[in-house]
């Protein structure tokens, strides 16, 4: 997803120094997508050049906003192995399923079916599903089909986004290998932590196999609490410079190690420092849920708390997925009409409803909702009015 670019295209040479370089280093997972522009081509044409198609495995998804009809299931599918230069996808993941809506309307258009001719055939290896949306969903969503893996986000910035570590051990205990995605947020957990945060990191010791200690960079603490999760099968880095390629391969070579107490409270600090500039006190634990509107408050709560400590580039990036703008039905703040339910339910006696027209307010600027309209006009979704109105109430 992030090979170096220039003037807005992959470029090329660099990404297959890169492929190589993480080969040579042990990595066998390439993780891509239709959605990633130019990165499929960009991958197939490294792993052709270098010929390393057979060593690794390769995952890839398919566009299901961009599905209308069943025809285009192989539309999508065959521009996607021809991109790659390959008969079959090893990981084929459905991309960015959110609830178990979306499922049914593709299972309508015959995706149960789709899927397995191309599995009888060879060409797709294994199916599951990348997930963003809220926890209720995604425990919904392991029990529509029999997924064989599934991919989510999950860092120690916030264990409780999106699936969270309830939906990790969930789909562990089914026995479903699970793919983390966002280990870095986007690599804002290694280079965009606040001062205070980092300043933690730096004066901290981080353990080797040896017992020694030393020093480590964000980048590595992050992978560390994402590799001390035995639930975790795979983490997806989005690695774009050789040094960080060597840099992930070092600490992944050491994540059979479990953290000692003292590396866990390094967290737990740097946690506070998060906590601190949170200006809704939510604690993720989902007792609001299910909104009988479907908003997904813990996630927009989320979402607008990072905007504080992170920048609100990343807290609209959070907000886009964390309130599904591109699924057919949002979960956003502006379906909210104040019946109290969650109030009665939240267990830190929030002012839920209160804190929803604030997270609107902030995150939702007028611009950002003409966005999303066109967004859910292109895809073909049914626009909610409250998308374009402020909440009455």
């Amino acid at each position: 997803m992030r090979f170096p670019s220039t003037l807005g295209s992959v470029d090329k040479k660099k990404a297959e120094a890169l492929v190589g370089r993480a080969v040579e280093s042990g990595i066998n997972y390439f993780d891509t997508a239709w959605m990633y522009p130019g990165n499929e081509d960009a991958l197939g044409q490294a792993l052709e050049n270098l010929k390393l198609r057979d060593r690794v495995y390769l995952a890839t998804k398919l566009p299901i906003a961009l599905i209308k009809k069943r025809e285009d299931f192989d539309r999508f599918f065959d521009e996607e192995l021809k991109r790659l230069r390959t008969d079959h996808v090893d990981y084929y993941l459905l991309h960015m399923l959110t609830d178990t809506a979306s499922w049914r309307r593709l299972s309508a258009l015959g995706i149960e079916e789709w899927i397995r001719i191309k599995k009888e055939s060879g060409a797709v290896r294994q199916i599951g599903f990348s997930f963003h949306g809220n926890r209720d969903a995604f425990l919904k969503l392991l029990d529509v089909y029999n997924w064989e893996f599934c991919q989510i986000q999950y860092n120690y910035s916030d264990e409780n986004f999106q699936a969270g570590v309830s939906g990790l051990k969930a789909a562990a205990a089914r026995g479903m290998p699970v793919i983390i995605m966002e280990p870095l947020l986007g690599g804002r957990l290694a280079g965009a932590l606040p001062p205070a945060a980092r300043g933690i990191f730096a004066g901290a010791k981080m353990y080797g196999p040896d017992g020694s200690a030393r020093r480590a960079t964000p980048a590595a603490w992050g992978l560390r609490w994402v590799f001390n999760h035995s639930e975790a099968t795979v983490a997806l880095s989005g690695m774009n410079t050789i040094a960080q390629i060597e840099e992930n391969a070092a600490v992944a070579d050491e994540a059979a190690l479990s953290l000692s107490p003292e590396e866990l409270a390094v967290y737990g600090k740097v946690r506070d420092v998060f906590n601190a500039a949170y200006k809704i006190r939510c604690t993720g634990c989902g007792y609001c849920l299910p909104c009988p509107r479907g908003v997904n408050i813990p996630g927009c709560f989320s979402a607008c708390n990072i905007s504080y400590v992170m920048g609100r580039v990343v807290g609209w990036q959070q907000y886009m997925t964390s309130a599904a703008f591109t699924s057919r039905k949002h979960g956003g703040p502006s379906l909210c009409v104040a019946c109290g339910r969650c109030e009665q339910r939240c267990p830190q006696k929030l002012p839920v409803v209160q804190s929803l027209r604030d997270v609107r307010r902030r995150m939702e600027p007028f611009w950002f909702r003409l966005i999303i309209a066109g967004v859910r006009r292109f895809l073909g979704h049914p626009l909610q009015s409250a998308v374009l109105t402020e909440n009455a109430s």
